[in-house]
């Protein structure tokens, strides 16, 4: 059977690592930052700038809200999530489980999964492992998350101990509703096979590939075990998810410290959700290959920049007659047009631009780290790196966003 991505390591740097990601749309780099395209678009960015100029060869989709609206029906009408939205790269869908646990007041959960109020308008919904991967076969997304639970952040060890292995039945359920659909070959995805992005010759099938995922909150020995219970059952790859819900920074670095050296060092990593420039630093120190967070695009609609110099809020007074650009370090076409000022005249009053150039530069910003990283880790310099970018990133720690 042919495989559904293929992963080489390339080098390594302590336990950081860079490689490639072959699906069969695009040829991936990583450590790589995916940016996040909750209702099938990336807010503020459209797709043309994320190809041409940023070179974004993965994003992703959110199953929960591309359900509710526009429905299943209307994207199998369109060919899948591709075609629908004329993006033509490799598409990650999460499960749709955080956003439902996220509900909370919202939601029924049982054995078979969970039963939700629509945040749209009210109607009853249900989602479970089944009904997660034929909604994710019918996206035609070429990596496919698992259903599982996501406690929260501070969740004490009984909670979380049962909340896993709900998860741990779950990820088999997922599984075997996969392989049968794979099996089917009622993937949309697989209709539409590209070449991937880069000119190698496509050996890939049209199969999608399926991702485990490990939690356990901040206890230690329950991240291992599920760890354990995932790899047992075997999947394309392995994320880390739980993280960066609520619980304080130090957890979240110690599990990843103890958690992602573990992983299998056959498949790619990936920390869900997480983070900040900082976050990510970290979670390739310890071997992450993979990360996505709305932050680049949420901050940048509020006026956030974030830049080599540390965060800056373009909503200070300080920047109305500041004629340089957001990041003096950054060559993307927003900082080598727009100042300071000009962006700051825009938001204060009111117009759509001022988000969109901020969200296009922080993507950028975002991707250009992680290009980064990957240079120092093929050079053997990432520490010194490491080192040097936080220490810039300290620089501004006044101007939070």
């Amino acid at each position: 059977m042919q495989n559904a991505i293929d992963w080489k390591v390339l080098a390594t740097d302590g336990e950081a690592r860079t490689g490639v990601i072959t699906t069969r749309r695009s040829i991936i780099e990583t450590p790589v930052f995916m940016p996040v395209g909750t209702q099938g678009a990336m807010k503020g960015v459209r797709f043309e700038w994320l190809e041409d100029e940023l070179d974004a060869r993965i994003i992703l989709g959110n199953t929960y809200h591309l359900f509710l609206r526009p429905g299943l029906e209307v994207i199998r009408n369109f060919g899948g999530l591709h075609k629908f939205s004329t993006w033509g790269r490799t598409l990650l869908t999460d499960s749709g489980g955080f956003q439902v646990f996220s509900l909370t007041d919202l939601r029924k959960l049982t054995e078979e999964g969970v039963e939700f109020r629509s945040h749209i308008d009210g109607s009853r919904q249900f989602l479970s492992p089944e009904v997660s991967m034929e909604a994710q076969a019918a996206l035609g997304s070429e990596i496919v998350m698992v259903f599982d639970e996501c406690p929260p952040g501070d969740a004490d060890k009984d909670a979380t101990a049962k909340s896993l292995e709900l998860t741990a039945r779950w990820a088999r359920r997922s599984k075997e509703r996969f392989d049968k659909l794979q099996d089917e070959g009622s993937d949309l995805g697989s209709m539409h096979a590209a070449e991937p992005k880069g000119g190698a010759q496509n050996v890939l099938s049209g199969r999608q590939a399926l991702f485990g995922i490990v939690q356990g909150a901040g206890h230690l020995d329950l991240r291992k075990e599920s760890l354990d219970r995932t790899v047992e059952i075997g999947f394309d790859g392995y994320a880390i998810g739980g993280l960066s819900v609520g619980e304080e920074k130090s957890v979240m670095y110690g599990v990843l410290e103890y958690i992602a050296p573990k992983m299998p060092t056959d498949a790619p990593r990936y920390l869900m959700g997480v983070g900040t420039p900082e976050d990510l630093i970290e979670g390739v120190s310890h071997g992450v290959d993979m990360f996505d967070c709305v932050m680049p695009t949420r901050n940048g609609r509020t006026g956030g920049a974030f830049t080599s110099r540390g965060k800056l809020n373009i909503r200070n007074a300080r920047f109305i007659k500041d004629d340089g650009p957001l990041d003096p370090d950054c060559s993307c076409s927003v900082c080598r047009r727009y100042s300071r000022g000009y962006i700051r005249h825009l938001y204060q009053a009111g117009e759509m631009n001022a988000a969109t150039m901020i969200s296009h530069h922080n993507l950028a910003f975002y991707l250009d780290t992680m290009r980064r990283v990957r240079q120092s880790i093929k050079s053997g310099s990432f520490a010194r790196f490491r080192g040097e970018f936080l220490e810039k990133l300290r620089e501004n720690e006044d101007e939070s966003v």
